[in-house]
């Protein structure tokens, strides 16, 4: 059984690898024994590997990574979309700007990591992994997400369609999506009186971490989930399932 977990070899791209979620995700993938990549606005990452620095809302920057860990490694087999920002704003108060430019990266991004991973992992015709980080608030709306949301909800969509259009090549196309989790993203807007709101609405008493979310992502990227594909993985520590508000006993 142990077999179906391994991942030692496996050629891996992590967008956003260098804080957060992402980072997370290319340490765990590093400790399994994958050669891992990343890209991200400063162009860090927690493991040795192929790490440059770009945005990934850039079309050419996207592209570029990957040609590089293609003539390096000779090909890719595991794809990890991350890469995100968050804006708290009302939409009634979001400028076409912001709303704009948080898609370009939130959203784009996404479809510019899926398009260049697929069309890799279909001309080496051996099967791959494709796995977009979306968010527990496409399943349990947030006031002031409007863009963040809408982007998140996209890539579930994006990610169902790409999943049926590469399953008979044995490409395999799932999301996960965190709740709330701990990260440099979220440093601004959890405040003291967000995280007791959390503690107290999270069925397991707690805010994530990102290890957390990189176990299910190496789990996605195994063998182990072969006969996974077009799914959204809640890893939300029961957040989202969570009606409770303290009806008295019958």
């Amino acid at each position: 059984m142990l077999d179906v977990f391994d991942l030692s070899g496996r050629r891996v791209v992590v967008t956003g690898a260098s804080s957060g979620i992402g980072e997370a995700i290319a340490a765990a993938f590093g400790r399994a024994g994958a050669l891992v990549a990343g890209i991200s606005l400063d162009g860090g990452g927690p493991v040795d590997g192929i790490f440059v620095q770009g945005d990934t809302g850039d079309p050419e920057a996207v592209s570029r990574l990957a040609e590089r860990v293609t003539a390096a490694w000779g090909g890719i087999d595991v794809w990890v979309n991350n890469a995100a920002r968050l804006m708290v704003r009302p939409l009634v108060e979001t400028t076409d700007e912001e709303w704009h430019s948080l898609l370009r990266g939130n959203l784009h991004g996404y479809f510019y990591g899926c398009r260049t991973a697929a069309q890799r992992m279909l001309a080496q015709d051996a099967g791959g992994r494709i796995v977009n980080i979306s968010s527990a608030a496409d399943v349990l709306a947030v006031p002031g997400l409007g863009a963040y949301t809408a982007a998140k909800g996209a890539i579930v969509a994006l990610t169902k369609v790409l999943a049926l259009e590469l399953a008979r090549a044995g490409v395999t196309v799932n999301a996960v999506a965190p709740g709330a989790i701990d990260t440099p993203l979220n440093v601004s807007a959890y405040t003291e009186d967000v995280r007791r709101t959390y503690e107290h609405r999270i069925a397991l008493g707690r805010i994530g971490t990102p290890g957390e979310i990189a176990d299910v992502v190496l789990f996605l990227a195994s063998d182990a989930a072969r006969y996974v594909t077009g799914q959204e993985l809640v890893v939300d520590g029961g957040l989202t399932i969570n009606g409770a508000v303290g009806h008295a006993r019958a």
